[in-house]
């Protein structure tokens, strides 16, 4: 058991915890890059994770987006004790107004429709409503056809309902070689 512990390589602090070390290390007064910042941890620590360089980009990536690094001009360093606060992106909210003192909220109104009342007596269907016209809605339906036509024969009327609707056929050849 006790070669098992010398063996054992001294445990690192967190990632963050290496970063902010190294730069307060470097006192760089531009910040210092992630070469110098993984140079400095190298040399400090020695015997470094297989992927490092991923680990260390990982970490100050995160730093940055989370304001406790300030990135510009391709060098990272810690915000000053003025710095205001970093904002996110989009429009900043609108600031809210105090309301006088005295005054109560009213409790918000939940959203979409309220639940029906199962107490309430049932009510009765809308009578419906004519209109003044007398017409129905709509398109009207179609009518049926008179049998005898307007004003002609039925004679005049059958040779039109022999004919087909549309385009006539074409005339073979063999029909006009016979007249």
């Amino acid at each position: 058991m006790a070669t098992e512990e010398v063996n054992k390589p001294p445990s690192l602090p967190s990632y963050p915890q290496l970063i902010i070390n190294a730069i307060e290390a470097l006192n760089d007064k531009n910040g210092s890059n992630k070469t110098t910042i993984s140079k400095y941890i190298e040399s400090k620590y020695g015997d470094l994770p297989a992927g490092h360089t991923n680990l260390l980009s990982y970490h100050l990536n995160r730093m940055k987006e989370t304001g406790e690094l300030i990135f510009w001009k391709n060098n990272y360093m810690k915000p000053g004790p003025n710095a205001p606060p970093r904002r996110g992106r989009g429009r900043p909210p609108k600031p809210k107004v105090p309301l006088p003192p005295g005054m109560v909220l009213s409790p918000a109104r939940p959203r979409g429709r309220p639940p029906k009342d199962p107490n309430a007596p049932p009510r009765s269907p809308k009578p419906k409503v004519a209109s003044g016209t007398g017409k129905p809605r709509g398109r009207p339906r179609k009518m049926a056809r008179p049998e005898g036509g307007i004003g002609g024969s039925s004679t005049t009327m059958m040779a039109a309902a022999v004919r087909p609707r549309g385009r006539p056929p074409k005339v073979k050849a063999s029909a006009l070689t016979e007249c």
